[in-house]
């Protein structure tokens, strides 16, 4: 593994877990939000907690991330410090979901400036522009303010997440 210390809400992935909704839910102990997590991924509520990926406290679906085994096997921490980064398992990954679409970009990043700094940037990415409140990935509108768009993130993807939530609303 490379020499430097690593957030927990950095992903080997590239995905930062301070815009996952079940990250801020599990912050604020806001147990509304968490149940209606737990029932859309069909777990308990107590498996739906999550502090980051290099946490002690992470999702069923984060506990068993073949992307952090195969990244552990190879002696790297991010996947973009792999030989075969990007691989078809992260291209797939990425392909699946509206909030992965940042995946190239931050590898590219972390590789350049560090996952410090790429953390920070992450933060104020995330964050609304107009009350500085931390959002979700799929905040097109922030929850605290209204401001438009939530978070830089959702105003450069927000036809990809609308489409996505619009998809999701009808199944």
């Amino acid at each position: 593994m490379e020499n430097h210390a690593i957030p927990e809400k950095a992903a080997v992935c590239g995905l930062y877990c301070g815009a996952c909704g079940i990250f801020l839910a599990t912050q604020s102990n806001d147990m509304e939000k968490l149940a209606q997590y737990a029932v859309r991924l069909n777990q308990p509520v107590e498996e739906t907690r999550c502090l980051g990926c290099r946490s002690n406290t992470k999702t069923a679906w984060c506990r068993a991330c073949k992307m952090v085994s195969c990244a552990a096997g190879k002696g790297v921490d991010f996947c973009g410090s792999c030989n075969e980064y990007p691989c078809e398992a992260l291209k797939d990954f990425q392909a699946m979901m509206p909030h992965r679409a940042g995946l190239w970009e931050s590898q590219a990043r972390i590789a350049e400036a560090g996952p410090e700094v790429w953390m920070r940037e992450m933060e104020i990415h995330f964050a609304c522009p107009a009350c500085g409140k931390a959002n979700t990935s799929y905040d097109i509108k922030c929850p605290s303010c209204g401001n438009i768009p939530g978070n830089h993130f959702a105003g450069k993807h927000s036809a990809m997440i609308k489409e996505y939530l619009s998809k999701l609303s009808k199944s």
